[in-house]
């Protein structure tokens, strides 16, 4: 939380209260809350230092606000900024970290289905793995050809994923059985 504060010393406090208000509800519901003070720091670059720290909700709120009764919410996953009634801010901050929580893990999924492929060939494995992502791949399980497919790709095995693809089949590299298919990709 942001305050905007000026010169008068009793609006500054009644800004400064509301907040507190703010914290002490928010944080009785499990939120971790900061209220940013510091008067050495112009507003726009403390909101600059959250983002780039990654706070998901900013709330500012300063004389005007206190007299319209509104506050600013800012919302870092959609960059989007509205002004709100005070009057429940609380639930919506609440509300709005649970939605925020719901979009970033869609994306992360999304991602991760666009950039995971499957493969049932050494050579297919070879082309797929210069296009980066992850590869799904059959694996005998035997070190020795982990290591292999490490010399020769600079691929290493990063899980054995549980739920996905468990069918057997045969190891890419050795033709031996394989019990399910394993996550490969290079480090950056």
């Amino acid at each position: 939380m942001v305050p905007i504060t000026g010169k008068d010393e009793a609006v500054n406090n009644a800004i400064l209260d509301k907040m507190d208000s703010f914290r002490k509800e928010l944080e009785a519901k499990g939120i971790s809350v900061k209220i940013d003070s510091r008067d050495t720091l112009r507003p726009g670059f403390k909101f600059a230092e959250y983002e780039l720290k990654g706070v998901p909700v900013r709330l500012v709120l300063g004389a005007r606000d206190i007299e319209n009764g509104t506050i600013e919410v800012m919302r870092r996953d959609t960059l989007t900024k509205e002004t709100r009634e005070i009057e429940g801010i609380v639930e919506h901050v609440k509300q709005l970290l649970d939605d925020i929580q719901k979009n970033l893990h869609a994306k992360a999924l999304a991602m991760r289905e666009a950039c995971t492929r499957s493969v049932d060939t050494y050579e297919e494995f070879k082309t797929e793995i210069e296009k980066g992502g992850f590869i799904l791949a059959h694996w005998d399980g035997t070190p020795e050809t982990e290591e292999q497919i490490k010399n020769e790709t600079k691929a290493t095995i990063r899980c054995i994923p549980l739920g996905w693809d468990e069918t057997p089949g045969t190891c890419m590299v050795t033709g031996k059985p394989s019990a399910r298919r394993v996550l490969f990709a290079r480090a950056y």
